[in-house]
């Protein structure tokens, strides 16, 4: 895929300067939760280089809790970046997301990404820009329905970055997507950014 860059054996400070870089004049974007994105995003802040006032955030998705549970993505995101002037979206079924500056992703090693699970079977022509559902399995770690930004919502967006956090398995993955030679979400997704000529980036 000409479109992917896969940056190997980037740390967390050269995501933190590809980031500073991305967003100097983002007006809307939309980040992943999880173990890895969050420290990346913490150094970002602390790095002092984005102007976050009046910029929309949105979660990829999220866990159906209250934002004051722990398993919350909205309520980590909102807890960081609305005291810099963050506009924090969270996410409900009528939502209707802009066109992203950035779609900064994870993916986990069974190729999700955000919510979209392989058992969700998500679709590139989806009419909803939102979907509430539920994994099969559910994760142990979080075991809760999701509320999630669907893939055309996804990929309505002028780049897309992806952060693996070191995972060889999750490389394999996503490799084996670019190559075609699985149909798992990540695979989809990264298909339908190419012929939509959307630059992806992956700290592998």
């Amino acid at each position: 895929m000409q479109n992917v860059t896969i940056i190997h054996g980037g740390d967390k400070a050269a995501i933190v300067q590809w980031l500073a870089g991305c967003l100097k004049k983002a007006s809307a974007i939309t980040i992943p939760g999880g173990s890895t994105p969050f420290p990346i995003l913490e150094a970002l802040i602390a790095s002092d280089a984005v102007n976050w006032t009046g910029m929309q955030v949105w979660p990829n998705d999220d866990r159906i809790v209250p934002e004051d549970h722990e398993a919350s993505n909205t309520g980590k995101i909102r807890a960081l970046l609305e005291p810099l002037g963050a506009d924090i979206i969270a996410l409900a079924e009528d939502s209707e997301p802009p066109k992203f500056d950035l779609t900064w992703l994870g993916m986990g090693p069974d190729g999700h990404t955000a919510s979209l699970f392989p058992n969700t079977d998500p679709q590139v022509d989806d009419p909803q820009a939102m979907r509430r559902l539920t994994p099969d399995p559910l994760p142990a770690h979080a075991p809760f329905d999701r509320i999630t930004l669907t893939l055309p919502a996804l990929l309505e967006t002028r780049a897309i970055l992806f952060t693996l956090g070191g995972s060889g398995e999750k490389q394999e993955v996503f490799e084996a997507a670019m190559r075609g030679e699985h149909d798992l979400p990540v695979a989809r997704l990264l298909k339908a950014a190419e012929a939509r000529g959307i630059p992806v980036a992956c700290f592998a």
